[in-house]
């Protein structure tokens, strides 16, 4: 984050900076003069600069090269090394995390959404081969507590140095009489690069290209309303409820705030190892609404569920909710976060690349002729 930027309160003219006059409290009395402050109205302009003073350290281990200037400026500056590029061409990406926010703020836990809000950005960048440069945050809360922003802009910074790019600005805004004082929301716009001639997408899909699934961190980022609405609403669970299936003294509130997976940089070294068509990340829409977006419309992607198991999670959620299987899937990724479309003749080496970075990743298909849709095939493996 640059700096902090306190905003009015809800009522406010927005006359901030104007000359105060005196004011009359009723007929018969003389003029009182009245000092109000900004701390009055709800908002601690000190506490703001705290919050970014203990968030320095976290961002400068995110800095890259072509970062210019430190924190502090009214802008971020980023030098972009063009002799590196024939044609570059700047990809850009903004996102939120959705509701997940409210169980981190039920829980109060915050050092971790801040990777979720990472991930739901790079990730969709380098969908198309670009490669994350920088990233701004936006924090707006009803009030500041600077440990509370702090930890959250701790995650931002910690999901940023996992894909490799800079934390190079932000902002956090204090909004008291529009959220209450526990309350906050989160975004970023991130931008990256990518060599004209090398984005990825659905003009390079081809007849016979393998589909590899590459297995998400468990719910990620999405479908948290209908998660909440399930489970804490209807299904009456407790977040502290230990789930025998999700592992040994795991709660339900672990398991909803595990860090959504960024695969940034595993997709960046699969681009350079081996003959990549597309990458779909999958996020609201489930499989087969992201899939289907990197299909020409000649062709379609066969997907065989019996290739894996969706985590314990999922199950839960479907079976508390009573959910109907297309539903799960136009919601949910079902335990798999990132698909690439790779050179049938590259299958093996890029399956065998990504185990060798620790993402557990298998063939789950190939594209055939069609007419630009994704057909799931078989049952998901369960037991």
């Amino acid at each position: 984050m640059t700096h902090v930027s306190e905003r009015n309160s809800a009522g406010s003219n927005g006359a901030e900076g104007a000359d105060r006059q005196p004011w009359t409290a009723g007929a018969g009395r003389g003029p009182r003069k009245r000092s109000a402050t900004y701390a009055d109205a709800g908002v601690s302009i000190h506490a703001g600069d705290r919050a970014v003073e203990l968030l320095k350290s976290k961002v400068k281990k995110t800095t890259r090269p072509e970062v210019m200037g430190d924190l502090g400026g009214f802008s971020g500056l980023f030098k972009l090394n063009t002799a590196k590029y024939k044609s570059p061409v700047l990809a850009s990406s903004t996102d939120g995390v959705g509701t997940k926010l409210v169980i981190a703020q039920q829980l109060d836990i915050h050092d971790t959404i801040g990777i979720d809000l990472v991930a739901m950005v790079v990730d969709d960048l380098v969908a198309c081969g670009a490669e994350p440069l920088f990233l701004l945050d936006y924090i707006a809360c009803g009030e500041v507590v600077p440990d509370k922003v702090a930890e959250i802009g701790a995650g931002i910074a910690d999901g940023c140095r996992y894909a490799g790019c800079a934390l190079l600005g932000g902002e956090t805004a204090e909004h008291p009489g529009v959220l209450r004082p526990d309350e906050y929301d989160v975004s970023a716009t991130g931008v990256g690069v990518v060599e004209e001639s090398e984005i990825l997408g659905k003009e390079r899909v081809e007849i016979g290209d393998a589909v590899i699934a590459m297995r998400s961190s468990g719910l990620h980022s999405n479908g948290y309303s209908l998660v909440r609405h399930v489970l804490l609403g209807a299904g009456r669970m407790r977040l502290d409820t230990v789930v025998d299936d999700f592992g040994t003294q795991r709660t339900l509130g672990e398991e909803l705030l595990t860090p959504t997976k960024i695969y940034a940089k595993d997709c960046l070294g699969l681009i350079e190892e081996t003959d990549v068509r597309a990458f779909s990340h999958v996020t609201g829409g489930g499989i087969p609404g992201n899939l289907n977006r990197v299909l020409p419309s000649n062709l379609d992607a066969v997907v065989d569920r019996s290739t894996w198991r969706p985590q314990p999670i999922f199950d839960l959620i479907q079976a508390k909710g009573r959910i109907e299987d297309s539903e799960m899937e136009a919601t949910f990724n079902m335990g798999v976060g990132m698909f690439a479309v790779v050179s049938s003749d590259d299958a093996d080496r890029a399956m065998a690349y990504l185990t060798g970075r620790g993402v557990e990743a298998w063939q789950v298909g190939e594209v055939i002729e069609g007419s630009g849709e994704v057909q799931m095939m078989g049952s998901y493996t369960r037991g």
